[in-house]
């Protein structure tokens, strides 16, 4: 929780303002059993109505005066629970932003969402409750025995004798609370994780008649949620009837010794009432504290899973390094014996892998699924740090570049596309937030989609569906390309983001490629990408087993002649023995 009282610092004005004002409803409403006792006493008993008039104008008075503190209490307290909501979740995703890849993946999607919103929730309810009634509480519970000890202290030791019995039980419910509402939490993830699966994948869920399954699936884990949450509740609402068996056994007794005390002349009917009132006061304020016992293991539990991403850390070997150097990146890329596989995994994805790419150079990578061609490229931007070795940017180590300065001079495409919901053009500046209307074109132009552009209802202004759905998978790709290409990049990556397209609009726009003076990296498993590469490198099980040009590799490569016959039929294996 101390992430919770480092932010509350900046309202420290409204939580106190929030304090002061219950303190003062507190006060009133702990006089105003007296009060009761003296119009009882002074008033009724000895049948004098002018007394009767004025403590009840005092009574009166001292409830407007505790309405008007109990409003501002509950205004100022909101203040400063919306408030630290606010700046609480944006930490939050502040810090999520500033993740590494391998750090993101740590968390599931569906659990930092519940993290960004429930969690956040929870403990904005609970700072709340806290200002209003967690101190509330036991003050409440506190002055009514010292008052009740005030009025009459053989009446108020009853109250002193049952009340430390009930604190005991509901410390030891609210330890228990704690865990158990984690586990709630964790639940809670797992549901969302299955809604946002299926909410992504509703297309596929369709096409193979699977929408029963994904019922029943949602149904076990939304029932584990409910059992989860029922047992944990059940634990906390045992608070209430256990409270209400102590309290109501106090009064019983205060009524029963009371009558005694009045029948010998020790007591007085309005003492004995004032008591009672008391007495009820603390069940009020105990009923209200199994409430507060769920909101506080819940904000409790909360607070925990927030605290887990603040205070998340690079790996070391990430933090170690100078990160401060900004330079003018020219797009040399250079592998020395690169070995990486995944944080949590021993398996090595890339194993021992060299090669050189000049600034403006095109690097044509292939390979079968799960060779690790995606892992490769995705160390150019630092999503991932290698393992062993050295990526070097034009002769420097890619872990001293700015992160920031170095990913700002590289246009990414991933292999699935992502579009957002806005208009084309906003999807292409979405690449670079100052670029000219004239540059998007040229970016659509390069990337051949502008003439696809200009024939939708709206042009440029077309609003695009969630996802772009209402876009082909060939035009999704060729937008997020020019998304790329608007950055003007010193290195580009294609990550397999021309498998959609035909061979002709392929070739089109790697011809529109040639005048970019960007060094290339594309993911290709067609020849007729990589026949116009500088260099192509060949991979195999994460193993860089031939690199060269292409007139090189149909020389040394017996995997990339099978490859180019596989794709070119008999004109292939003419070509292979003529240069044989």
């Amino acid at each position: 929780m101390g992430m919770v009282f480092s932010i509350l610092k900046k309202y420290r004005v409204a939580a106190i303002a929030a304090l002061v004002m219950m303190l003062i409803e507190l006060t009133v409403e702990l006089i105003q059993p007296l009060l009761i006792s003296k119009i009882i006493d002074d008033g009724i008993q000895k049948q004098d109505l002018s007394v009767v008039w004025m403590w009840g104008a005092v009574l009166t008075g001292s409830a407007i005066i505790a309405f008007i503190a109990g409003i501002s209490s509950s205004f100022f307290a909101a203040h400063t629970s919306q408030g630290l909501g606010y700046d609480l979740r944006d930490q939050l995703y502040e810090k999520v932003q500033s993740f590494s890849y391998s750090i993101f993946n740590r968390f599931a999607t569906s659990s930092l969402i519940t993290r960004l919103t429930g969690d956040v929730t929870q403990i904005q309810d609970t700072v709340f409750m806290g200002l209003r009634f967690m101190t509330r509480v036991p003050l409440v519970v506190l002055g009514s025995i010292i008052m009740a000890l005030v009025v009459n202290v053989k009446l108020g030791l009853l109250l002193v004798l049952t009340v430390p019995l009930l604190f005991i039980f509901i410390a030891w419910i609210m330890k228990r609370a704690a865990d158990a509402f984690r586990n709630v939490q964790q639940r809670l993830d797992a549901v969302n994780g299955v809604i946002q699966e299926n909410l992504t994948g509703i297309r596929l869920i369709r096409v193979f008649v699977r929408m029963g399954h994904e019922i029943e699936r949602f149904g076990r884990t939304s029932g584990k949620l409910m059992s989860t949450t029922v047992s944990t509740l059940r634990l906390t609402e045992t608070t209430m009837p256990f409270i209400l068996l102590i309290m109501n056994a106090g009064i019983m007794a205060v009524l029963w010794f009371g009558r005694k005390d009045i029948a010998s002349g020790s007591a007085s009917v309005g003492e004995v009432v004032a008591v009672v009132n008391y007495s009820l006061r603390c069940i009020g304020a105990m009923s209200a504290l199994s409430w507060v016992v769920v909101a506080f293991s819940r904000g409790r539990a909360s607070a925990q899973r927030t605290q887990e991403v603040l205070k998340t850390e690079e790996d070391a070997a990430s933090a170690g390094k100078d990160k401060n150097k900004k330079v003018d990146i020219q797009g040399g890329v250079k592998f020395e014996q690169v070995s990486f596989s995944y944080p949590g995994s021993d398996i090595d994805v890339l194993t021992d892998i060299s090669f050189e790419a000049r600034p403006g150079e095109r690097i044509a990578i292939m390979g079968a699924t799960g060779s690790g061609k995606s892992s490769l490229v995705q160390l150019i931007p630092r999503l991932y740090e290698e393992e062993k070795g050295t990526v070097r940017i034009d002769g420097m180590d890619a872990g001293s570049i700015d992160e920031v300065n170095l990913r700002s001079s590289i246009g990414y495409v991933p292999q699935e596309v992502l579009l957002f919901s806005g208009t084309v053009r906003e999807n292409i500046a979405w690449g670079r937030e100052d670029a000219s209307m004239e540059e998007i074109k040229e970016a659509a132009r390069r990337a051949q989609i502008h003439d696809t552009i200009e024939h939708l209802p709206n042009g440029y202004d077309t609003m695009l569906g969630q996802r772009g759905v209402n876009l082909s998978g060939g035009q999704k790709q060729r937008l997020s390309i020019a998304r790329a290409l608007v950055r003007k990049p010193a290195i580009l990556i294609l990550d397999d983001s021309t498998s959609a397209l035909d061979v002709r609009t392929e070739g089109a726009l790697l011809d529109a490629l040639k005048d970019l003076s960007c060094t290339t990296f594309l993911i290709t498993q067609k020849i007729s990408s990589t026949t116009s590469a500088d260099l192509i490198l060949l991979l195999d099980d994460g193993r860089l087993i031939g690199k060269g040009n292409h007139d090189a590799l149909m020389e040394s490569s017996a995997l990339y002649r099978r490859i180019y016959e596989s794709q070119y039929g008999e004109e292939a294996q003419q070509h292979a023995q003529g240069i044989h």
